[in-house]
């Protein structure tokens, strides 16, 4: 079955890191601007997903949300999110460790994009 959101070993390792610290977690990609455009991590439950937000799957055992509008726009495209060195936004949990999470993707097959009905 294809994934529509993965993510990286050293994604898969922060996310592992961060729950030790702040319980299970969960990611939502707004795009826009400025903390919006980039994977954001709260503690699960603290930020209020609505009608527009998506469920694209897990990385890591957390769930990860995106809005509509971005999902349109990336729906025939696998997101992987990895995690590089720096200041991400300054609500997303792995600020501190002075790291950031970083999406990127890949488009999908032909035939994914047949499994996925896309």
């Amino acid at each position: 079955m294809v994934e529509r959101v993965t993510a990286t070993p050293a994604a898969l390792e922060l996310i592992d890191k961060l729950k030790q610290k702040y319980g299970p977690l969960m990611f939502h990609q707004s795009g826009g601007c400025c903390d919006g455009s980039s994977p954001m991590c709260y503690p699960e439950g603290e930020f209020l997903t609505g009608d527009s937000d998506v469920l694209l799957g897990k990385i890591g055992g957390s769930s990860f949300y995106i809005s509509e509008a971005q999902y349109e726009y990336w729906k025939h495209t696998q997101l992987i999110i990895d995690v590089v060195d720096g200041r991400g936004g300054m609500f997303s949990l792995e600020g501190p460790e002075g790291k950031r999470f970083l999406m990127r993707s890949r488009v999908f097959t032909p035939e994914e994009r047949q499994e996925l009905n896309i």
